[in-house]
């Protein structure tokens, strides 16, 4: 099947803003425009496609990431059949606690539209997801939405994007009139204003730049062509001569500054009112680069870790990256990817680079939100999934067997929020296993822990909206009822001090009685070295055979803590002395006798309380220093260092797990909701006796 779409033809783009900015109308009308769709979604109403989640359509949040491919050929060149592009499309969350989908969506596109709503301008999560697109070097352009609205400003919002996010962002749209004056646009580069008629806005009608706005654009333009120039030695030159630099000039050096991330092309409108997409598309494909204008990816050798590169070409061996796993009721698995090189077939065999598994291809999807249309072949450049992967996780490298390569990784943050989980009948528990399983696997953020068969589960996420929906799907999905309890954390306990102790077990009940008898000693080790047992049992006083049950014994009794019943880690237990009976002794009475000795031996060893103490990275803006500083000291934290970044400061700090329930509410709150944490563990640490005494009363249990 030969390749339709050119290379250099193709987008893979995202777009990314914060909750209720307008995503996901922007790309309902993108959809339209682009001929996908023959009737507009609309949010409000819950018709949208690309929102196609019930929790979604009830919310009217974007939960997760979905891709679409559509065709578009720039209005500006419309007889020119060959220009029609081909970009795949991904609508991603707003909210925090759904960050996973921006992040991994953004490891795996070339370019985004960060879309602003123009009464707020730059909101928090815009801030988040702009510092992503950094982190992965991913080109953009923004696009100033809902200027319809009462309050909007086109001035404000671009201010706020060049304070906030980049002073390297230019205008090159400026609104006709505003709020309910707002009827169109002019384009800077061109000098040519815009209106859109027909039901849906499809028809793109150019009309005079009205006077009022001459002066304007005529200032705006000449501030607009210097910021391009200054790309480009020979259009600067031109420029400074007083000589005419063509438009195609003008937007050929844009281009290349924007995929530099050198400049951040502004545009504007109203997708609810159907003003400016279809223009906004035009800068997608004119602006933003093609798989070929991005630099070879780069990975390393399973064997021999040297590092190499694969040009998106279909000539280089297969390399993709896994970047979501999905469960669809119909057909099972989903594997979302990337196609960073060669071509991927029907029926091939392919290596997981990263579990060194071969895996066959049965059928490939290209998407449309949660509609799929089979294909037999994906090209370098495009983005599809696969169906049924059986060991793929998201984060892996798929490959050609015969050249193995791994891909960089994407990392993920660590789940903040934790709560006890239990099926409420025998039925739910049996399913319960099985949607977590499911649902774990298809997001990187969403942990489960805790023992299955006792129903004593608990499930981790980035947010209490976050577990929310995992329970909501959990009950619709897969039709699993249970109880959620409140956030807890896993204590433990070690030892202080040296001590020893005799175990004696001794029965006697008519026939044979048993006849256990041991001392042991035990010390503390340094943290993070579990349970260590010696047997340095002398002259034959405790036969060989009963000493892997006194280790048992002593196993089990770790188990189950002195103080508050929490498991004993970081003990060496030496046995080194007892006694046996010919007849009576046994494996159950030594395993019996070991018990009574470790739990002896541990009351007198000056037994403590160990708590997790996480790992801490708060990014805020600098004027919420004073505060947030003052409250991790509150929470028992010690902060190690604070660092700058421009317009923000990160404070890394240690800080019991106990104290960071709700800190992802707090933190919002504290920095109008423009802060974020990361916390991973960092180690268990001695539990102050205040706290301590809290914990055995299981007030913080």
């Amino acid at each position: 099947m030969p390749r339709l779409y050119p290379i250099e033809k193709v987008r893979d783009i995202g777009i990314i803003a914060h909750i209720d900015a307008g995503k996901t109308t922007v790309t309902e009308r993108v959809l339209f425009y682009t001929g996908i769709s023959h009737k507009i979604g609309e949010v409000h109403e819950g018709t949208t496609v690309m929102d196609w989640m019930e929790q979604e359509r009830e919310r009217g949040i974007t939960i997760t990431a979905a891709a679409t491919t559509a065709f578009w050929t720039p209005t500006y060149r419309i007889g020119d059949k060959n220009f029609e592009h081909r970009i795949n499309l991904i609508d991603t969350p707003g909210h925090i606690d759904f960050t996973v989908e921006v992040k991994r969506s953004l490891r795996v596109l070339d370019g985004a539209v960060v879309v602003f709503d123009g009464v707020a301008g730059v909101e928090p999560q815009s801030e988040t997801n702009w510092r992503y697109a950094d982190e992965y070097r991913v080109p953009r352009i923004c696009f100033i939405n809902k200027l319809d609205r009462l309050g909007a400003s086109f001035e404000k919002s671009l201010s706020s994007i060049e304070e906030k996010l980049t002073p390297n962002a230019i205008p090159l749209q400026i609104p006709i009139g505003i709020e309910e004056t707002f009827g169109g646009l002019v384009d800077l580069i061109q000098e040519k204003a815009f209106e859109f008629e027909g039901e849906h806005g499809e028809r793109v009608i150019e009309i005079p730049i009205p006077e009022n706005l001459t002066s304007e654009v005529k200032t705006r333009r000449h501030h607009l062509i210097e910021k391009i120039v200054d790309n480009d030695d020979e259009l600067m030159h031109r420029y400074l001569e007083g000589k005419e630099v063509k438009i195609d000039d003008l937007r050929r050096t844009l281009r290349k500054a924007v995929i530099a991330n050198k400049l951040v092309p502004v545009f504007c409108g109203s997708a609810l009112k159907n003003k400016g997409v279809q223009l906004m598309l035009d800068a997608i494909v004119e602006y933003l680069p093609s798989p070929l204008d991005i630099p070879p990816v780069k990975g390393v050798d399973p064997e021999t870790h040297a590092e190499i590169s694969r040009r998106p070409s279909d000539d280089e061996p297969f390399s993709a990256l896994a970047f979501k796993i999905a469960t669809d009721p119909y057909v099972g698995t989903l594997t979302y990817f990337r196609n960073y090189s060669g071509i991927l077939s029907r029926g091939s065999y392919i290596l997981n680079a990263v579990k060194g598994e071969q895996e066959r291809i049965g059928r490939i999807v290209r998407l449309h939100a949660n509609q799929r249309e089979e294909v037999e072949e994906v090209y370098a450049g495009e983005i599809a999934a696969i169906v049924g992967l059986k060991n793929t996780t998201t984060g892996d490298t798929l490959c050609s067997t015969e050249a193995p390569i791994i891909l960089e990784k994407i990392i993920f943050p660590e789940p903040v929020i934790g709560v006890r989980i239990e099926p409420k009948t025998k039925a739910d528990q049996e399913k319960m296993s099985v949607a977590l399983h499911r649902l774990s696997e298809e997001d990187p953020t969403f942990r489960v822990s805790g023992d299955m068969e006792t129903g004593e589960t608990i499930i981790s996420g980035m947010g209490e909206l976050h577990l929310e929906i995992i329970v909501d799907r959990m009950k619709r999905e897969f039709g699993v009822m249970a109880n959620v309890g409140r956030p807890q954390v896993a204590y433990k306990e070690t030892i202080m001090s040296e001590a020893a102790s005799e175990g004696k077990y001794i029965r006697q009940s008519g026939g044979r009685g048993q006849y256990g008898h041991v001392w042991l000693k035990v010390a503390p080790l340094p943290r993070g070295k579990g349970f260590v047992f010696v047997d340095a049992v002398k002259g034959g006083v405790i036969p060989k055979e009963f000493i892997p049950a006194v280790e048992k014994g002593v196993k089990e009794a770790t188990d189950r803590g002195i103080i508050a019943h929490y498991p004993v880690v970081d003990v060496e237990v030496t046995l080194y002395d007892g006694s046996f009976h010919e007849v009576d002794s046994s494996e159950a009475a030594f395993k019996i006798a070991g018990s009574i000795a470790f739990q002896e031996a541990s009351k007198q060893a000056k037994p403590v309380v160990l708590e997790p103490v996480m790992k801490v990275q708060v990014i805020i803006p600098v004027k919420f220093l004073g505060e947030v500083t003052g409250d991790l000291n509150s929470r028992r934290g010690g902060i190690e260092e604070i660092n700058d970044r421009p317009n923000i400061k990160v404070i890394d700090a240690k800080v019991p797990l106990s104290e960071m329930f709700g800190y992802a509410t707090a933190i919002r709150s504290m920095t109008e909701g423009r802060g974020s944490f990361t916390m991973e563990f960092n180690s268990y640490e001695f539990v102050p006796k205040n706290i301590e005494t809290l914990i055995v009363e299981g007030k913080k249990k």
